[in-house]
């Protein structure tokens, strides 16, 4: 599948085009913003484009108010049929973020619930008691998702719900023509209504692309035969970051392992998650790694171990903010792009994962395997890459059993011999074509 072999770029649109965070129903153009980011995004060298909420919503985006028009903040339907028609013509996919589990207070049919009560035709729509009351005082109570009652669950046990649901995403195909959905809060979601999403957008478009946000738990719950093609790794984004600041590359091998190793028991092998080190919901990974020599080491890791790679806006070149700063500061407004060795870095990266098959879907093991420095291999029938990384700041001589004794660095183009074991500098990552 395309998006197995692609690298994603992630985009909050809101945040991204400057949009103000309550919706003041002023319509702007901003969505066209992201056309000045085009020649970016090539340069960069990614091939598919993953927007969060575009569609109108009370505030942030995940309390939408209307499926089917882009908000207003963003501009109009047609402005953002612009933009994915000129991604589209630049080579690159488009997948939108799915927001079904809940829905805003200003959408309609929820308004009409407060409005008409027991007689509202949308009463079965949400999860509704009369009888009590909310933090709005709305003298109902309804159920809001994890305790928020800015978001209104729906109730997706109500087949008007989800037949409603799965007309928006077919819409979305229709007038913007996009290649995949990421399911928000994937794991609320019942499989049923997972298996009947994904039954009506393959009809529609037979390549479609379904990935699912999962925190934790097992991500077999939303991924497999009949639901999603991906899920969300969050498991691996933690042990990155937390391998890279305590110098314990035993923590991320052993998810790894873990999750894709040869054993019958190993969770996902042959799965293909979406790799991240942050997101929108996340702190930005330049503010949470305490050596800065590590930044593209944790990509280099990133780019080259099982899973889909994705770069957050403004992250490929060393953006920072901190989630305790709000989730405002991990959504900035971004002018113009900035392009630095760590951009530069990344599009090394990405130009040597699109399309690679041993780092798209060769098995993953583990070749040395110390507290500051590992080299892991991925391998098919027609190939092998070895991934060494040295997070420590000495230099580091290797011994193992690599199987072939030189390959050429598929970021530098230099060879690197294995005779004798591997000899790492301070901070090095190679990412070794063995012949």
């Amino acid at each position: 599948m395309w998006a197995f072999e692609n690298t994603v770029y992630q985009i909050y649109p809101l945040g991204f085009c400057g949009a103000p965070f309550e919706n003041d129903e002023k319509l702007e153009h901003r969505i066209l913003h992201v056309l000045d980011f085009i020649d970016h995004l090539k340069k960069l060298g990614v091939k598919t484009v993953l927007f969060n909420p575009v569609f109108s919503s009370d505030t942030h985006g995940y309390n939408t108010r209307d499926y089917l028009k882009i908000d207003e903040r963003l501009g109009t339907n047609d402005d953002f049929k612009k933009v994915c028609d000129a991604l589209h013509e630049a080579g690159m996919k488009v997948v939108l973020d799915g927001v079904f589990n809940h829905v805003g207070r200003g959408c309609p049919q929820f308004q009409d619930v407060l409005k008409n009560r027991e007689n509202s035709r949308y009463l079965s729509w949400f999860n509704i008691n009369l009888g009590g009351n909310d933090g709005y005082n709305d003298g109902l109570w309804y159920e809001g998702w994890e305790g928020n009652y800015d978001l209104v669950k729906l109730n997706l046990n109500n087949p008007e719900v989800t037949e409603y649901l799965c007309s928006c995403a077919l819409k979305w195909i229709e007038e913007f023509d996009i290649d995949g959905l990421r399911l928000d809060v994937a794991y609320c979601l019942k499989p049923d209504f997972i298996r009947m999403l994904r039954g009506r957008v393959l009809a529609a478009k037979a390549d479609f692309w379904l990935v699912g946000e999962m925190i934790g738990g097992d991500y077999k719950r939303v991924m497999g035969e009949g639901l999603c093609d991906s899920a969300t790794n969050y498991e691996c984004y933690k042990g990155l970051f937390s391998s890279f600041n305590s110098l314990n590359m035993f923590e991320i091998c052993h998810s790894l392992l873990r999750q894709f190793g040869k054993e019958a028991w190993c969770l996902y092998r042959g799965a293909h998650l979406l790799s991240f080190v942050d997101n929108h919901d996340v702190s930005r990974i330049a503010s949470i790694l305490t050596n800065v020599k590590h930044l593209p080491l944790i990509y280099t890791f990133m780019f080259t171990m099982p899973g889909i790679p994705s770069v957050y806006y403004g992250s490929e070149w060393g953006e920072k903010a901190d989630k305790k700063q709000g989730d405002p500061a991990l959504r900035p407004y971004i002018e113009k792009p900035s392009w630095n060795e760590l951009t530069e870095h990344i599009s090394k990266l990405t130009a040597l994962r699109n399309g690679n098959e041993v780092l798209s879907y060769g098995d993953f093991r583990t070749v040395v395997l110390q507290n500051k420095a590992c080299v892991f291999e991925r391998k098919t029938d027609n190939g092998r890459i070895l991934t060494a990384i040295n997070a420590d700041g000495n230099p580091v001589h290797l011994d193992g059993e690599f199987g072939g004794a030189k390959g050429c660095d598929l970021i530098t183009g230099e060879e690197v011999s294995f005779a004798g074991g591997l000899n790492l500098p301070a901070y090095a990552g190679f990412v070794v074509k063995m012949e």
